[in-house]
């Protein structure tokens, strides 16, 4: 688990490379500017004005979309990837379209869910920050808004009235740090993602192939394997992720019940506030904060003290998400290696390469982690490959598919603790099923 969402808390405790003198700590928004520039008099507009990060944003304050900027989380994302902005080119669009199409033609003898793919993109890394805010919005708006009504229950009623002369803007400001903390976030996702499928979620608008060329590119220039069968290889596994989530119609749905589930259980223990602030303040009691005092307010902000405590219904909710996360790629593994595994000479080498990269964290893992709090990592995966593989031996690829059909057709996460139990058991179902079958016909009156 990360530490906080959102960053609340010690965020420098997460960066081992911060040099001392960077700010960070307690006060990684730099409110301790503000805070002070309010006690000297300045409105906080004006001090606002005079920060570097809020000058050219200070339009934004007014934002009232909900509890993330997006605006900002936009402006921020694409403001970090200007350097290395590289557009898609009508040539890496064509070598990105057919790569997928031969996909969806080797997949089609691998599994009998039909293509996902209505149309291709080779989107750049603005246009993936672009094209996936919609759905990036609805994992992340209801976690937000949790987090911000807990933090708000829970603050003390004294430390309230404390922040009484600023409590004015403290709900936008909330908006500006959120939107800044996604952007960030997005910005350095958006550097490493090789697909609209690469977090483990659909991103992209429903029926789009997606890879990114220029990732894509520097992800092949550290292996031993030609441009060519990399981009195919990930061309297979993004087809089979769009066959998964569009024909399997609860799926999309699930993951993001599980994410939002996450988010109902984020609570404050108030009386640890209540006791840490006692204990953080010089004062020795709740008078110890003072909004005028800007080290005071940094105090609050950096001491931990407004981490949310998981609760047992949040680890169920987690461990319900990793299972589908191992589940989805599981069964991209097994059927991407049964496509692939007499045409194309470096699968294994590759499927070992993303499953090593998915094992460490892949591109999503501490991104994720630090923007909403939870990990999106899928840590059965092998047992859930197993699963797949034996089923598709065993039963054949359509009785291993049609375990999609219903989400509790699939294995729990004891399941996983014996995969091979689970697939025996297939057999077994199968089997009493078809005895019930021919005990009804047997049973049946015969007609005059």
């Amino acid at each position: 688990m990360s530490d906080v969402p959102f960053g609340f808390g010690l965020p420098g405790d997460r960066d081992p490379d911060r040099r001392e003198g960077d700010q960070g700590g307690g006060d990684p928004f730099g409110l301790g500017a503000l805070f002070g520039g309010m006690a000297g008099g300045g409105s906080p507009e004006d001090v606002l004005g005079k920060m570097p990060l809020f000058a050219e944003l200070q339009r934004l304050m007014n934002w009232s979309g909900g509890p993330v900027n997006w605006d900002l989380a936009r402006q921020s994302a694409i403001s970090q990837l200007a350097a290395g902005h590289q557009p898609s080119s009508d040539g890496e669009r064509t070598a990105v379209a057919e790569a997928l199409r031969l996909a969806d033609l080797w997949l089609d003898q691998a599994t009998e869910l039909p293509s996902g793919i209505d149309r291709t993109a080779a989107w750049s890394r603005v246009e993936w920050v672009e094209q996936t805010l919609p759905a990036w919005g609805a994992l992340i708006d209801p976690l937000a808004e949790k987090v911000v009504a807990a933090m708000t229950s829970a603050l003390p009623q004294e430390a309230a009235m404390s922040f009484g002369p600023i409590a004015g803007i403290m709900g936008r400001m909330g908006g500006v740090m959120f939107g800044a903390q996604v952007g960030s976030a997005l910005g350095k996702l958006a550097d490493e993602v090789l697909t609209s499928t690469d977090v483990g979620l659909p991103l992209a608008p429903a029926g789009t192939g997606v890879l990114v060329p220029q990732n894509v590119a520097a992800f092949a220039a550290g292996l031993d394997r030609p441009a060519d069968e990399v981009r195919l290889f990930l061309a297979l596994r993004e087809a089979a992720a769009q066959r998964l989530f569009a024909h399997v119609p609860w799926l999309r749905q699930q993951l993001q019940d599980a994410v939002h589930a996450y988010a109902r259980g984020i609570t404050i223990d108030r009386e640890a506030i209540e006791r840490g602030i006692s204990e953080a303040m010089s004062g020795g009691g709740m008078e110890g904060l003072d909004p005028s005092d800007p080290e005071s307010i940094q105090r609050l902000l950096g001491s931990g003290l407004l981490e949310p405590e998981e609760t047992p219904e949040q680890a169920m909710a987690l461990r319900r998400l990793e299972t589908l996360l191992a589940l989805v790629e599981g069964w991209i593994d097994t059927v991407v290696a049964t496509a692939a595994k007499d045409r194309l000479p470096g699968h294994s080498a590759l499927a070992e390469t993303m499953r090593r990269r998915r094992a460490t964290g892949g591109p999503a893992e501490q991104t994720f982690a630090t923007l909403v709090g939870l990990q999106l990592r899928p840590r059965r995966l092998r047992d859930a490959a197993t699963v797949w593989a034996a089923m598709t031996q065993q039963h054949g690829g359509a009785d291993r598919d049609r375990l999609w059909n219903h989400p509790d057709l699939l294995p729990t996460s004891e399941d996983l603790d014996e995969p091979m139990d689970f697939v025996a058991r297939q057999g077994l179902d199968d089997e009493l099923e078809a005895l019930t079958d021919g005990d009804a016909e047997r049973e049946k009156p015969e007609e005059d």
